[in-house]
């Protein structure tokens, strides 16, 4: 989530020490639920793309966090709770699961069992790696977006006891919501990287919820974020630079 905030309040002191034992485990299951549900519905690990896909899932996710365990842990603590937090609004508590399972659980789930039972015309070993290459580079503007801004929640709300700063630097520069361009272009390649075409039906879904998302966030932050409107007023791009 791309958030940020110019709010002058008293701000209670952010969360320092260890992460909760439950936060930590979830993470480690959500880590390994996706390429477990991706190999056993294809029935095999004999699937270079999908070990490849593997690969670039567990080194963005392993490497941010172990970044941001450094560089911002209140962010991480921010992260872990805030799916309990009672300013969510209503249409993100609908958003953000559609999301997470259309994104991770149900492309995956499809793509394995398109994998097994061949229902995709074959796709070329050279469309395969360049729909790798833009699925690692979606990652990587997300990973980027995540490091970039210590605001970068799981849901979309305004963080008012953090006292939220206005990013404008990163990927943020270009447009105003990076983590949801890199989630776009990684959900979309995906299908085409794994050359299991029926995928393309979870992942147009998921494109679609982001979009969605991306405006409601955008128009909740202008609405009610000090300093946003000026930045949206530089950085007139919300997901793809000229374009929207």
């Amino acid at each position: 989530m791309n958030l940020s905030r110019s709010h002058q309040t008293e701000t209670s002191p952010e969360p320092r020490g260890r992460l909760p034992v439950r936060t930590v485990v979830g993470f480690v299951v959500f880590l390994v639920l996706g390429p477990l549900v991706l190999f056993l519905a294809a029935g095999t690990t004999d699937w270079m793309m999908a070990w490849v896909y593997t690969g670039i899932y567990l080194a963005a996710s392993i490497g941010t966090r172990l970044i941001a365990v450094l560089s911002a842990p209140d962010m991480l603590h921010e992260r872990a709770q805030s799916m309990s937090a009672k300013d969510i609004p209503t249409w993100d508590r609908w958003l953000m699961p559609v999301v997470a399972l259309l994104g991770m659980f149900v492309s995956v789930l499809i793509a394995g069992l398109d994998h097994r039972n061949g229902w995709s015309p074959a796709v070329s070993t050279g469309v395969q790696w360049a729909a790798a290459l833009l699925v690692a580079a979606g990652y990587l503007l997300a990973s980027w977006a995540f490091l970039s801004n210590r605001f970068f929640s799981a849901m979309a709300r305004i963080q008012t006891e953090r006292n939220h700063t206005v990013i404008e630097s990163g990927p943020y520069r270009f447009v105003r919501h990076p983590g949801y361009a890199g989630g776009l272009v990684s959900y979309l390649a995906l299908p085409f990287m794994l050359g299991t075409l029926w995928a393309l039906i979870p992942a147009a879904l998921t494109g679609a919820a982001l979009i969605l998302r991306t405006a409601l966030e955008d128009r909740m932050l202008q609405d009610g974020l000090t300093g946003y409107a000026d930045y949206a007023r530089r950085v007139r791009s919300r997901l793809i630079p000229g374009v929207w």
